[in-house]
């Protein structure tokens, strides 16, 4: 059960996870996959997103969630993905809508720095060296699964940025 108290319906656990030792009652993230914890105090954070229903451009969407949040939202794992799910359901108006992720230099890269671990390229096929200005990327939202797409960065699309997170 979450701490929210909802029923989980998906689960991410790693291969050897979990163990069901009786001390460890607690979840953590480690390699975007779940393993079981005992309670050693540990550090924890809220992960938050919101749409911003404001057309703009890759780089104004950036810019603003940089401004008014943290930075356009990332998608490290699958968990991250049905969190941003949850948002998006909340706020459906467009087909698409930005996230933090952006060809540069040969590679898709997330404007914060994390590892490409996860993918949710539209049919399983990441670009890999898209054509014109199709460098940046957008969730299909009107697609059940939420898939990413490759965008002209100059197209104004709504945007989802991630909230400051606190420890």
């Amino acid at each position: 059960m979450w701490s929210g108290g909802t029923e989980v319906s998906s689960f991410f656990w790693a291969s050897d996870q979990p163990d069901n030792q009786p001390e460890q009652i607690y979840g953590v993230i480690h390699n975007n996959k779940w393993h079981d914890y005992p309670d050693d105090h540990l550090h924890f954070f809220c992960y938050s997103a919101e749409v911003v229903r404001e057309e703009k451009t890759w780089e104004e969407a950036l810019e603003y969630c940089r401004k008014h949040h943290n930075n356009l939202a990332s998608v490290a794992s699958e968990t991250e993905m049905m969190l941003i799910q949850k948002e998006l359901k909340k706020h459906i108006t467009t087909e698409h809508i930005w996230i933090g992720l952006h060809f540069l230099a040969g590679n898709w890269l997330w404007v914060d720095g994390q590892e490409m671990g996860y993918k949710a390229w539209n049919e399983g096929r990441k670009p890999s060296c898209p054509h014109g200005k199709m460098e940046c990327a957008a969730v299909q939202v009107t697609r059940s699964n939420n898939v990413w797409e490759a965008r002209d960065c100059e197209e104004r699309l709504s945007f989802i940025c991630r909230v400051k997170m606190y420890l």
